[in-house]
Order: structure tokens, then sequence, then C-alpha cells
């Protein structure tokens, strides 16, 4: 196992990538709650949907872990599966299996794009600096989650704004909504404290502490379940139950309306996002993971981005959303995870909760939450390597980068704005020779998917 997954050579060993996959799978277990919950809306059967979430999840990350050698876990792709079900069903009046139809196109086209080398060559064409600030700019997106899932920050007036207990008490929330807030909160210390002691697996302590207080809370009768309000019981309603039957989703797939400008404009849709959030995620996680070559390239690239294209293709076949690589994976590399592993462990465990769910849909989002708020500081520490004082050019695409990330909240637009005003203000600045031809293109085709898409 040494040997084939070069633990060696990368500096880590068994013991650390187990724990680095365990924690990156806690880290993304809620999609197994979440996804059936947003797919269902588009009338498809939310047992099968979880089956097939968690079997297709297993396989792309099993595929990870075995063609890339890398620790990055896949799974159905958030913001893909509401456009899915919000937009294309609910909205513009397809059917699920219409959907999944043009997934699996995409795929298909995923597949030929990375088997002829173009993605991985988007992947080179971004510029060092670029892909710092992905790195940062994830950091900040996934704190930004964190803080949203434990509704710390909820939505104002001003957009977003603090969590107010006194309003919690006022409308009677306090005892379901508010003690999470607070236990979120007491979550983030404690991770935080484990951090600055160096304690191995501070991560994945802190998640599990911040349920068992929960779980205590919930004895005492300080936390009350409001199902209705969706704060459920933070205890399993059991150990062991059998996977969901996969045939209401199984093959599911409806080509009738492939020709028609409405099925490629959707098709161009998941094309986009699902591209360049994938490259923005792979680029954050292996720069965190310091994967990156001297040049700024990831070896063997090519496989990860197949693995996450052949993930989507066989998801769209069992019946789930846009299989995707989760920036989420970078909590298990905040944990020491460098290899593939990592990624086989949290696949192993994508299986175990075919047949584990009720223990695994029990974890709470204010528990997860702080690992992903500390992912995001120790992602933050990047920032460090971009030059923001002697090579000003190329440190305002840097920024803009960064922060359109996380005031965008979209990987993909910030991969999209960093490009944009790389190239233009190298051209403005009459260093457009120090621009490459492939970065002329993008720029275009950014400039275009605003007009048009």
């Amino acid at each position: 196992m040494e040997k084939f997954f070069e633990l060696k050579e990368r500096g880590t060993n068994i013991k650390t990538e187990v724990l680095g996959g365990t924690v990156s799978f806690i880290t993304i277990a809620y999609i197994l709650a979440v996804n059936p919950l947003i797919l269902s809306a588009a009338h498809m059967d939310a047992g099968a949907v979880f089956t097939a979430t968690a079997l297709a999840s297993a396989l792309a990350t099993f595929m990870m872990a075995i063609c890339a050698n890398m620790p990055f876990v896949l799974s159905s792709g958030m913001g893909l599966n509401s456009y899915l079900a919000y937009s294309v069903v609910l909205t513009m009046g397809y059917t699920f299996q219409q959907a999944l139809g043009a997934i699996f196109v995409e795929g298909l086209i995923f597949i030929f794009l990375s088997l002829v080398n173009i993605r991985e060559a988007i992947f080179n064409a971004i510029p060092p600096s670029l892909k710092i600030a992905v790195s940062v700019g994830i950091g900040l997106f996934i704190s930004f989650i964190g803080l949203q899932n434990s509704h710390i920050v909820i939505d104002g007036v001003t957009l977003v704004k603090l969590y107010s207990f006194k309003e919690s008490i006022a409308n009677g929330m306090f005892q379901s909504e508010g003690i999470t807030v607070i236990l979120a909160l007491i979550g983030l210390m404690i991770t935080a404290f484990l951090l600055i002691k160096n304690v191995k697996g501070a991560v994945l302590f802190g998640i599990i502490a911040t349920w068992g207080l929960g779980m205590i809370c919930q004895a005492v009768g300080w936390y009350v379940p409001n199902p209705e309000k969706g704060f459920f019981s933070l205890f399993p309603n059991g150990i062991v139950s059998m996977p969901a039957s996969l045939e209401p989703t199984f093959m599911q797939l409806d080509f009738s309306s492939i020709f028609s400008f409405e099925f490629f404009t959707i098709l161009c849709a998941f094309l986009f996002v699902d591209l360049f959030d994938t490259i923005g995620t792979v680029i954050g996680c292996a720069t965190k993971a310091n994967l990156l070559d001297e040049n700024g390239k990831l070896p063997k690239v090519k496989q990860v981005l197949l693995t996450d294209a052949v993930g989507t293709t066989v998801g769209s076949l069992l019946g789930t959303s846009t299989i995707t690589t989760f920036v989420e994976s970078s909590a298990g590399i905040a944990e020491g995870g460098k290899t593939g592993l990592t990624a086989l462990t949290a696949g192993c465990l994508f299986l175990l909760a075919l047949f584990f769910s009720p223990v695994f849909l029990a974890i709470p989002a204010f528990a997860t939450a702080p690992a992903l708020i500390m992912v995001g500081f120790l992602m933050m520490q990047q920032v460090a390597k971009i030059n923001w004082t002697d090579d000003i050019l190329t440190a305002i695409p840097a920024y803009i980068t960064i922060f359109s990330m996380a005031f965008m909240y979209s990987i993909s637009e910030g991969i999209c704005f960093g490009v944009i005003s790389y190239t233009l203000l190298h051209v403005f600045s009459g260093r457009a020779k120090d621009v490459t031809p492939l970065m002329y293109i993008l720029t275009v085709l950014f400039i275009l998917k605003y007009i048009f898409l």
C-alpha cells in the first residue's frame, strides 16, 4: 500500500491518510441528505437518489484513488443539483429524465475533452499567481459556507447579517436554532484550540465534540428538534438500514429534446459550471496539499479530470446530478491527506453509508461548520505567497479572483473574473506578450458567456 500510493515520497503514512479520508467524508456526508431533498423537488424518488448518490460518489472517488492517486473526494455537486431541480425541471418544464440526459452528454463531452488534453491545457494555462488566488478564494468561500450552514450568518436586509439571539428568543426559535448557533461557535473554539495545540485529527475531533455537545443539549432539553423548520434530532434513529432501490432513477435518460436550442443552453450551463468549478477546486486543494510542481502543474491532472468526467457519466446513469470534485476535500487535506489512500478511505465510507445511513444522516450541519471555517483559515495561509507590492499587475487579478469567489458565491465566477482581469490588465499595461494564447481564448469565451448565457 505504501508503494502503490507513494506514501513515503509524499511524506505521509497510512494513519494520516485514513484520518484525512474520514474527515473529508464527514464534511461531505451532508450531500447524502441534501441531494435527495433537492432532487425530490424534480419528482425524483428520494430513496433512489440517496442510493445513486452514495454509489456514484464511491465509484468516482475510488477511481480518483486508483487512477490518479490524489486525495480528492467526489460527489453530486451543490448548485448543479439545484439548477437541475429548480431551473431545468420546475421552471423550464423539462422532465428529470431529460435533465439526466443532458448530464450524460455533458459527461461524454468532458471525457473527450480530458482525453484530448483540452481540460489539462486549461488547467496549466492559469498563471501561478491565479492558482494561489484560487486556493485563497476557496478558503474564503468554504468559510462562508460554514458560517451559513451553522446559521451564524443569515439572510438580511444587507444581504447577509449576524444571527440575532434576541430575535430567536422572540420568535421561539432559540431552543432549536439559537442553541445550534451557540454550539457551532463553541465547536469553532474547540477546533481552533486543537489546531493551536497541533493535535492530530483536530478537525475530526472538533466535529465529534460539537456533535456530542449537541446530543447532551438535546438530552437535557436545551435543544428541542423542530423538523418543520429543518432542525432534527441529533440522535440517529437507528444504526443499520438497507439501501433503497435504484429502479426509479436507474437508466432513466431521455434524449428526445437533444437537438433543441433549450437543450443546448442547459448543456452549456452544466458544462461551464462543472468545468471551472472542478478546475478551481482541484487547483485549490492541490495547492493546499503542495502537490503542484515547480511550474505550477499537477502530476496526473489528466487522470484527475477524466475521473471527474467518468463520475458525471456514471452518476447520470445511476440517477443523480453532476458528480464533481468537492471543495470540502480540503478538510481531509488539512489533516495531512496527500494521496489516493485518503480518497479510498472516503469512498469506502460512502459505501458504508448505504448500510449505516441513519448514523451519517444524523451528523448536523452545525457540527461540520466549524471544520469548514477552520479549513478556510488553513487555505487562506497561501495568500502570503502572492507578491502584493512588487508585482501589482499580477496581484490585482489575484485579488479580484479571491473576492469574486467569496462575494459572488461561485468558484467558477472567481476564475472567470480572474482570467479576464489578468488578460485585460496585461494588455492595457503593454505586456500582452506575457499572456498565453489560451488565456486570450478563455478571456473571449468568458466574456461571451456573460453576454449570451
